[in-house]
């Protein structure tokens, strides 16, 4: 197989973005524009990426720590060839190069592969065909419609700007010529920069074949320059997420307001309102329904459970069966069983919930444990934190916690405990009694309510 090494070309300031973020740092569906270039890069499987980079420097480089890349410090920004150039010493005499962009963030995997695979022994370009080219270097082309060059549109005659397929820079090339065509290159033209795209008629010259590609989709070309672009990019891509769970079953309420920022995996009978905003991997089971507004993070939400509307939902397992919201808050690492109740207003943080058990509204609940069909009553909170330290609250099967409760952790509700509405408790509440901490209540005689001076 032929080794592949892919250069990303991310060095441009991107000054039309009017932003102190550099440009392939901003953000598309949640996610750095160059992110999206990476990911599809790993997809292929190359022998080495290189990431050519400029402005935003060691900004650009700290958002991508970890990451198995060789970077590449372009100082001064003299066109496209002379980015590759810089590349040069980090690549081998032979097998294929594939270039990318930074900015251009919707490349799909299908149409590269499509592009890398005469690349051995040929010049391949992605181009496209569209209605109005201006701003695009040009496709040359011989009476045999053989590829002869590239024109840039500043340099372009009035027939040639009549041209409608054009160059989106993507290209995948034989390194054993990369070097020398790289050498031929000039800056005479009207931009005063090295041209990636006049290799091709040195490749044209020492008789190498120049094939052309077509994108899969007519968007996955589309680069990045302003924030009109990013949101109409935006758009395009959410559209292409919600058209793809459409296609998987998933029903839709307006896929025009679904929003989707990671990884959805669904199953049969889902429903998913208005507004829904899935981030980060996402994992519905069959018969599930998000209600509108919902935000649902890195979460599992089991078989025919009901998130109901404003509900947030993150770091969360949610079992079959369970009702949440609306308006409710589940926070990482809870743990949910089947028939759960969350209602309105209720916010939850690192426990676990076994079947059954309900909190029905105006509730917060911290690392505890609670056992099931236990039933707690609305203005309940558990005080698990002491200003330092995080304490945890353990509550049994068949436990009634009344309304208006304090549960100071860390403490123990025993099985089949009932604790007296407005209780605060500090010790174990026993199993199977009636547990409760109110003051005495007293009427003040000749009290008056103060008047208003």
């Amino acid at each position: 197989m032929t080794p592949l090494y892919i250069v990303v070309l991310a060095a441009g300031q991107g000054k039309r973005m009017n932003s102190a973020l550099p440009k392939v740092l901003q953000p598309l569906a949640a996610k750095p524009l160059l992110a999206h270039v990476l990911q599809t890069a790993q997809v292929l499987d190359p022998d080495k990426v290189i990431v050519i980079y400029g402005h935003g420097g060691e900004t650009v480089r700290a958002s991508f720590e970890g990451w198995d890349l060789t970077w590449v410090y372009q100082a001064e920004q003299k066109g496209t060839g002379h980015a590759l150039v810089q590349a040069l010493p980090h690549l081998p005499a032979q097998g294929v190069v594939l270039v990318l962009y930074g900015d251009v963030p919707l490349l799909q995997p299908h149409t590269l592969e499509q592009l890398i695979q005469p690349a051995h022994d040929a010049l391949v370009l992605l181009t496209q065909h569209i209605p109005e080219p201006g701003g695009y270097g040009r496709i040359l082309r011989d009476d045999r419609q053989q590829v002869i060059g590239i024109r840039e549109e500043k340099d372009a005659s009035t027939q040639e700007k009549q041209i409608h397929e054009v160059n989106t820079g993507i290209m995948a090339m034989p390194l054993e010529h990369v070097s020398h065509w790289l050498e031929r290159l000039t800056c005479a033209n009207a931009q005063g920069e090295y041209y990636l795209t006049d290799i091709v008629a040195s490749a044209v010259t020492d008789g190498v074949i120049v094939h052309t590609v077509q994108p899969t989709y007519d968007w996955e070309a589309l680069g990045i320059n302003d924030k009109r672009q990013l949101a109409r990019l935006e758009g395009i891509w959410q559209r292409h997420q919600a058209e793809a769970l459409l296609g998987r079953g998933v029903t839709i309420a307006d896929p025009d307001r679904l929003t989707v920022r990671g990884t959805v995996t669904c199953g049969r009978d889902v429903m998913l309102d208005v507004g829904v905003i899935l981030e980060g991997s996402v994992i519905l089971e069959e018969g599930v329904t998000i209600g509108p507004y919902c935000v649902l993070k890195n979460c599992r939400i089991g078989t025919g459970t009901v998130v109901q509307a404003y509900t947030h939902v993150e770091g969360a397992q949610l079992g079959a069966g369970n009702r949440v919201g609306p308006y409710a808050r589940i926070r990482p690492g809870t743990i949910t069983q089947q028939a759960v109740h969350l209602g309105n207003f209720v916010e939850v943080k690192n426990c676990t919930i076994d079947q059954a058990s309900k909190a029905n509204h105006l509730t917060y609940l911290g690392d505890s444990s609670i056992g099931a069909r236990v039933n707690v009553g609305a203005g309940t909170i558990t005080c698990n934190y002491d200003g330092v330290n995080k304490h945890r609250t353990q509550i049994g099967d068949d436990v009634f916690i009344g309304s208006d409760t304090q549960l100071v952790a860390p403490v123990t509700v025993e099985a089949g405990a009932t604790i007296g509405a407005g209780s605060t408790i500090v010790r174990t509440a026993p199993a199977d009694q009636l547990t409760l901490s109110r003051s005495r209540q007293m009427t003040v005689p000749h009290w008056k309510r103060p008047l208003k001076k």
